[in-house]
């Protein structure tokens, strides 16, 4: 009996399709790197104060001084959200008072903006902010906004596998990138901010099933060496390129639906790869189809100018993994013993850590001084030196220490930011960035990490709980850059105080580096400080262990 890497192992690791198929799938990545993060400049909230009528019978003098003044950030500013009463105004304005030396303003009874805003274009020309008025009592909507991206990702990430699983790999990458292009393009046309959100919402859920099936296809169809690199490198890095466009296309396009529309024409070129990327071999062969699966072999040998004379698949040879009957295990097995309770509450505050710290630092630039295109150019940049920081660190070096300390590194310079003199905006804005390499490679490790702490019986399951405590993280992370407008610091002291607890319950995960793989929960490493009885199948475990070791150097992230 042989398996699918012995029986297509003629066709070689890195050939021209191998290469291609690379490149391609790596290529269909790149809108989700702009997609979810588009909210920095959709949702972003220009300077405004509120509106008085031109119609209003003001005196110059009056018009200038209609709106109080409060302190922000050691200056005085217009009050965003208050006038002093219109009505006042126009009666003092006709008596001919002189506002400051007759009239006490600080005196002055107050209201809202009951004649709507008058919003700054010295940055943007419109936002979904400046559409829908979401300032002042309604402020909150626009982390909403973002919020319920993240629960359509979270959805997506619960039905992507299932979906690839019966309708094929190839299929639910093209339709969900569809859906995710033709959903954005719709976006551009809405009425009001529930419309907008709702189509939100739906773009979130094409967003990771188009990633997860195209993260799913490169691992099925590429060689062993060539899987790693693309689950690294190559779909981490291509994720970052989409993210350096952002700024890009929102620097020379200043309105928010034109912006939209010009974010959906690369996906809309993503079509053209149908005719380029194949269905996975491994899926047609799981579904009995294994005349399509020889077809699809045999053009990869003949693009790697390699002669096949005799027929690949056997179907009474080749071994289906898929079909072999495997215990059934649900996910209450992650609470089954103390150990693995403990791995899965731990990873679980890991992910969400990371998580929180990734998106809220990503979508936090627009409150950084200095220009805000460049500002979140660099945070995409940072992202490629901390990817490859991260493989490096896979390869060579111990997990628990890798990951704790880029943890410790992203938080400590978060929390080092409240000491930093105003005036030094550069030096925060390094700082911003370092915090950002860090938590970003942390995020790169956690993957392989948590993959390699369950055993094989119930790793997907761990992985996917963990990845789903992610996508929690992501959905608070919007109302951590909200906490910005109360203090400017409090972001960065919650995330910074989360990320450093976090490396710190890092130090007491076990070693997995060079390590074997368990494939029982027996077989599992041991949470550091934690007493446990080893049960009676233990010692048997370790023997076989030492018979056959599995280690994993450096897998997908």
């Amino acid at each position: 009996m042989r398996d699918y890497d012995e029986v297509t192992a003629f066709l070689g690791e890195w050939g021209p399709f191998q290469r291609l198929i690379f490149f391609l799938l790596s290529a269909s990545i790149i809108p989700n790197g702009f997609n979810g993060l588009s909210a920095v400049f959709l949702t972003a909230t220009p300077e405004h104060h509120c509106r008085v009528p031109d119609s209003a019978n003001l005196s110059s003098a009056w018009r200038n001084h209609s709106i109080p003044l409060r302190l922000q950030d050691g200056r005085e500013v217009p009050h965003s959200c208050r006038r002093y009463r219109l009505a006042a105004l126009i009666n003092y304005s006709a008596l001919g008072l002189v506002p400051g030396r007759d009239v006490n303003l600080t005196q002055l009874e107050q209201e809202s903006c009951l004649d709507g805003w008058e919003f700054s274009q010295d940055v943007y020309q419109s936002t979904i902010v400046t559409e829908w008025n979401l300032v002042c009592e309604d402020d909150w909507k626009a982390p909403l906004t973002i919020s319920l991206f993240f629960v359509g990702v979270l959805v997506g990430s619960f039905i992507s596998g299932q979906l690839s699983d019966r309708f094929g790999r190839k299929n639910v990458l093209f339709v969900t990138m569809a859906m995710q292009t033709g959903f954005s393009f719709l976006q551009v046309f809405s009425t009001n901010f529930e419309m907008y959100t709702v189509l939100f919402i739906i773009v979130g859920m094409g967003q990771i099933s188009n990633y997860v099936a195209a993260f799913v296809l490169g691992t099925e169809i590429l060689g062993k060496s060539a899987r790693i690199v693309f689950s690294t490198l190559g779909v981490c890095i291509f994720y970052s390129f989409g993210y350096m466009l952002l700024p890009l296309f929102a620097y020379f396009i200043r309105t928010w639906r034109m912006l939209l529309l010009a974010l959906t024409v690369p996906g809309l070129l993503c079509a053209a790869l149908w005719w380029f990327i194949p269905e996975s071999p491994r899926w047609l062969i799981s579904q009995g189809r294994y005349k399509e699966a020889e077809g699809i072999i045999r053009k990869a040998a003949k693009i790697n100018r390699i002669v096949v004379t005799s027929a690949i698949f056997d179907p009474t040879e080749l071994q289906d993994l898929s079909s072999q009957k495997q215990q059934s295990l649900s996910i209450l097995d992650l609470l089954q013993t103390r150990n693995i309770r403990m791995i899965t509450i731990m990873s679980i505050m890991l992910w969400m850590t990371i998580s929180v710290g990734y998106f809220g630092l990503s979508l936090d630039t627009p409150n950084l001084h200095g220009d805000i295109y460049l500002n979140c150019f660099l945070s995409a940049v940072v992202e490629v030196p901390a990817y490859i920081v991260a493989w490096v660190l896979l390869q060579h070096l111990p997990r628990r220490y890798s990951m704790a300390t880029a943890l410790f590194l992203g938080g400590s310079v978060l929390l080092f930011l409240q000491l930093v003199p105003p005036d030094l905006h550069y030096l925060t804005i390094v700082l911003v960035m370092v915090g950002k390499f860090g938590i970003t490679a942390a995020f790169a490790m956690v993957y392989v990490y948590t993959a390699e702490l369950y055993p094989t019986v119930v790793r997907n399951m761990g992985v996917g709980v963990s990845s789903t405590a992610s996508r929690l993280g992501s959905i608070l992370s919007p109302y951590f850059v909200y906490l910005g407008a109360y203090d400017r610091f409090l972001p960065y002291i919650l995330m910074g105080s989360l990320t450093i607890l976090t490396a710190i319950l890092t130090l007491f995960l076990p070693e997995s580096f060079n390590n074997p793989l368990p494939d029982t929960i027996d077989q599992m490493l041991r949470v550091k400080g934690i007493k446990y009885r080893p049960s009676p199948s233990h010692t048997q475990v370790l023997k076989d262990e030492e018979e056959n070791p599995t280690i994993l150097k450096s897998t997908a992230f």
